[in-house]
């Protein structure tokens, strides 16, 4: 399947082990009188110019950090941008790309308590990241990749509060579901206070997301 415009065609993916080792070696080499924002523009450029020549592994990694540069500028995409540089924005097509070559089988995914590491060929992705890619393998007909997401959907509502990250999923769920025409998930409705006699706390009834 052709890439879409804008989009690399995929040569190789490289594991996380392979990226972050050179991630950490293009800092090191970064001028330390540069300013903050030049090192990361000089730092997500290497990156770029790996993920444009064919390695989504690097892909991965650009993807959280325009999520990171996002929620630490209050989601301000000109200013995040301007640091990046223009036309370097990873946006959805990109996202959906990368997340639609990810191997399920071959991602790291640390059950709590678990004091095991990543395999040398394993991909390390943040948790949102995770649900896009369970979200486009299951809109593709992956039966695994279905079972998962429902799985993981049923913990999303307590986790949001405390993941900056899971907006960013949500939004590539909307866009995925416009790309096909089909209108976007239904919010939850606000909570409501519940009523009853006064108990000194506030209990709140919250719907449950499809």
């Amino acid at each position: 399947m052709a890439a879409p415009a804008g989009v690399p065609p995929m040569k190789e993916f490289s594991p996380s082990m392979r990226t972050d080792l050179m991630i950490a070696d293009w800092r090191a080499a970064l001028l330390p009188e540069l300013s903050v924002e030049e090192k990361e523009r000089r730092l997500y450029g290497e990156a770029w110019e790996a993920y444009t020549e064919g390695d989504y592994g690097f892909g991965l990694w650009l993807w959280h950090e325009c999520d990171r540069l996002s929620n630490n500028l209050n989601g301000n995409v000109r200013e995040v941008t301007r640091i990046l540089g223009p036309g370097r924005f990873f946006g959805f097509s990109h996202r959906r790309a990368v997340a639609s070559a990810v191997p399920i089988e071959r991602i790291y995914r640390p059950r709590k308590g678990d004091m095991s590491t990543p395999r040398t060929d394993a991909y390390v992705l943040a948790h949102y990241q995770v649900l896009c890619v369970y979200l486009v393998k299951a809109d593709g007909g992956d039966a695994k990749a279905k079972a998962l997401l429902e799985i993981s959907l049923g913990e999303l509502e307590d986790l949001r509060r405390n993941d900056a990250f899971l907006k960013h999923f949500e939004t590539f769920r909307d866009l995925l579901a416009r790309t096909k025409g089909a209108p976007p998930p239904a919010p939850a409705p606000p909570a409501v206070e519940a009523t009853g006699p006064p108990t000194g706390k506030r209990r709140a009834v919250r719907a449950k997301r499809p």
